[in-house]
């Protein structure tokens, strides 16, 4: 469904609506597979203008929820982080560049590797969604031709430098080539590196492949882009644009990096031991936080609207129930009269079954006003909060919160609405119900435990009628006459009615009268054959009896479900107690299983997935690395820019207080692969330097202090390209956040590594005859 829309009476900026209500009609859109839920909504909001214009005096239309304005209010994000983090990046270029061309230049990186992505999203039909562009940074899309760019300058400038700042145009064109295949293998290998990490994401199936997949692909299309643009339009821009006279002197900023980052270099080499140790120690105490993390599916994200499932009691009537919804209504709109913009019931079942639902069952939609008039909570939670106080004097039924996405993905996914969900399976309904109940109460003694319910199996109300053979045969009154009356109170199909190429049933029903209570069935005549007036209670044995009121199966088997959501912890640390407690308190009979669902199924596919392919893809980092410089310890030392990353990774959630979602595990994702560009880059010097007989003692604080400025600009400008995502409070922002704190953290903390870390290991390698020579 893609629209939801109300035509009655306004109540209050709410209409109050019921299935059989008679007051006003509640209306679904529907849309055909394949089309786009955006444009078909739209659509459909200019067709209701038209209806709504043909509709009697007296009525008055009014949308009360439509999604259109969720997806612009996200996408409104996406394109606000989008753009402040194009800003920082740029802005970085130049002040670490010190040229605003060549800042320029790779900045132009940018929109043409958009352009790229974008004609790759329209041929493999990639909407732009909040996931599907969320993970674009810009950084990362500049990494390459930063180098580039960058390698080319020192070249210009150095060769101006040492022959009078006089350079031929045809010795600037072999420079700038010369300079940019120096830098190949790094920017296509590093570029090919982050693409492969990828492959884990695009491996996911279900609910969670259908999210995360289109962020990988456009990942990947905008990242072949920037490859394609760093080896073509970069080079060539660069000798179209750059000045002809370029000074070889790097900006304060850089001489300062430098002058602080030689003798702390020179410090690290003497005390490699201590570093190496400090160093593991980081990487034990990551570990150690890693294991005490809670996890979730995704971060909940803020629908704007809320959903209030409601379950009363068996035997509820529809009256009771509407009468119920209208007085809740009137009671959340007067407690927060700046929060609720619209608020209606949903009470019943459809007769097509898009919905679960019963007569006792009610979904109270509330769409919400922005966030900045609110006056009652600084949050959604915090509000649900404060309406679950509200609601407590309706005693009597059971009520849960969700929202309107989140309870549709989570009806589809699992059959339920709540973020746990335990099914529990076998053949009899009172031995379902018991332990139903004991699985119920070891879930409300867990911490965290929210809106805690039981599927109601039992308690409908039945009319029972056994026909008294005996009694029959006495008067010699035929079975299928007493049968044809028994049919007969609830209405018989006789026939069928046909009016143009419309048809009807046509049915026989007794008159109210004779069939409101079960006394009056009793009393209903039948005729003997003999002329004798017998009263249907002495030929059958009448009874109201509770049998089932819902057959839930799943597999063939019957089931019982008890859900409950989750508040102030983490899922995984929530069912892992709850599986505990269950094993302990509940004993189940022979023949009776349990199996958890909801959100937590999700999770552990996603996690069971990502176990096996996440390896299968850093063992294709390694042998792409090996295949890079055909060198067992530079794969080795280059590799271990990934668990360092981590480290950074581990403690930016730590810090913010993040479970480990499936979010952030896309941000670890990513780390592995722009982690070893920057370690890529040092390499790439340190094999240079060797090449020109540079001593390897010698070469690894050449090396380091060369690549300064390459590495702390790629680095930089790879996480400040997050940093809008990560502080963004816009709509959305929930499933943006983990994934950006673990790639800034990551990024620091690989950046520390190859800065310190990886001379101390290449410096235990070179042989330690005379104290290295420090470049000034």
């Amino acid at each position: 469904d893609v629209a939801q829309v109300v035509i009655g009476h306004e109540i209050r900026r709410g209409a109050v609506t019921a299935y059989g209500g008679g007051e006003a009609a509640l209306g679904l859109g529907f849309m055909r597979m394949g089309e786009n839920s955006y444009a078909v909504t739209t659509n459909l909001r200019e067709k209701f203008k038209e209806v709504t214009a043909s509709l009697p005096a007296g009525m008055k239309p009014s949308i009360v929820y439509d999604r259109t304005e969720l997806v612009d209010q996200v996408i409104a994000t996406v394109k606000a982080n989008l753009l402040d983090g194009a800003l920082l990046v740029i802005t970085l270029l130049y002040i670490f560049l010190g040229n605003l061309r060549a800042g320029l230049i790779a900045a132009t990186t940018i929109p043409l590797s958009m352009l790229f992505a974008f004609c790759g999203m329209k041929q493999l039909e990639i909407a732009g969604t909040l996931l599907s562009l969320g993970a674009i940074d810009f950084g990362i899309v500049v990494d390459s031709s930063v180098v580039v760019i960058e390698n080319i300058v020192k070249h210009l400038a150095h060769y101006g430098h040492t022959h009078g700042g006089v350079i031929s145009p045809q010795k600037r064109l072999e420079i700038i080539r010369d300079a940019a295949i120096e830098v190949r293998t790094p920017t296509v290998f590093g570029q090919l590196i982050i693409m492969i990490v990828y492959i884990p994401i695009l491996t996911l199936q279900g609910v969670e492949g259908k999210m995360f997949r289109p962020m990988a692909l456009t990942v990947v299309l905008i990242l072949v882009g920037s490859l394609i643009m760093s080896l073509t339009v970069t080079p060539v821009l660069a000798s179209l644009v750059l000045p002809k006279k370029l000074e070889e002197k790097d900006v304060w900023l850089v001489r300062l990096a430098q002058w602080l980052y030689a003798p702390t270099l020179r410090f690290v080499v003497q005390a490699r031991y201590i570093v190496l140790v400090l160093a593991g120690g980081a990487l034990a105490w990551a570990g150690w936080l890693a294991l005490g993390f809670g996890t979730e599916f995704v971060p909940r994200l803020s629908e704007g609207a809320l959903v209030i499932g409601i379950l009363r009691p068996p035997g509820t009537s529809l009256e009771e129930s509407i009468r119920m919804n209208t007085r809740m209504e009137q009671v959340l709109l007067a407690a927060f009269p700046d929060e609720i913009a619209h608020i209606w019931s949903r009470q019943g079942a459809p007769e097509v079954a898009t919905d679960t639902g019963s007569i006792e069952s009610t979904d109270v939609f509330l769409t919400l006003t922005k966030r900045e008039k609110w006056t009652k909570a600084q949050s959604q939670s915090e509000l649900v909060e404060h309406m679950e106080k509200e609601l407590k004097p309706f005693r009597g039924q059971v009520t849960w919160f969700t929202q309107p996405i989140e309870m549709r993905l989570n009806e589809m996914i699992s059959g339920v609405r709540a973020d746990v969900a335990l099914k529990l399976f076998g053949n009899d309904f009172d031995t379902l119900v018991a332990k139903g109940k004991e699985l119920e109460n070891a879930l409300a003694s867990i911490a965290g435990s929210a809106d805690l319910s039981t599927e109601q199996v039992l308690g409908q109300p039945i009319l029972q009628v056994r026909i008294n053979q005996r009694e029959i045969a006495r008067y010699g009154i035929p079975a299928e006459t007493v049968l044809d009356v028994v049919e007969s109170v609830g209405g018989k199909i006789v026939g069928e009615v046909v009016e143009d190429q419309l048809r009807f049933p046509l049915a026989v029903r007794l008159p109210e009268e004779l069939r409101s209570t079960p006394d009056d069935i009793s009393e209903i005549l039948l005729t003997a054959p003999s002329g004798e007036r017998i009263p249907l209670e002495r030929l059958a044995d009448i009874k109201e009896v509770r049998g089932p009121k819902l057959i839930s199966r799943e597999w063939g088997k019957r089931r019982i479900t008890v859900q409950c959501n989750v508040r102030g912890r983490d899922i995984g640390g929530f069912v892992a107690e709850a599986q505990k407690k269950v094993d302990a308190q509940v004993e189940l009979p022979k023949g009776y299983r349990i199996q958890w669902g909801g959100q937590f199924e999700n999770m552990q596919q996603a996690a069971a997935r990502l176990t096996i392919v996440v390896p299968l893809a850093l063992l294709l980092i390694v042998a792409l690395l090996y295949l890079t410089y055909r060198n067992a310890w530079d794969t080795l030392f280059v590799f271990a820019s990934v668990p360092f990353a981590c480290i950074g990774g581990i403690v930016g959630l730590w810090l913010r207080e993040m479970p480990l979602s499936i979010s952030a595990a896309v941000g670890f994702i990513t780390l592995s692969g722009v982690s070893v560009l920057s370690s890529m880059v040092f390499v790439a010097q340190y094999r240079t330097l060797l090449g020109l007989d540079v001593s390897p003692a010698d070469a690894v604080p050449q090396s380091a202090l060369a690549s300064l400025r390459t590495v702390i600009m790629t680095s930089l400008v790879a996480s400040v390209g997050f940093v809008p995502m990560a502080i963004s409070m816009g709509t959305g922002a929930e499933v943006q956040r983990p994934l950006a704190t673990v790639v800034i953290g990551g990024v620091i903390s690989s950046t520390l590594m190859t800065l310190f870390v990886l001379p101390v290991l290449y410096a235990l390698r070179a042989p330690r005859t005379t104290e290295p020579a420090l470049p000034v």
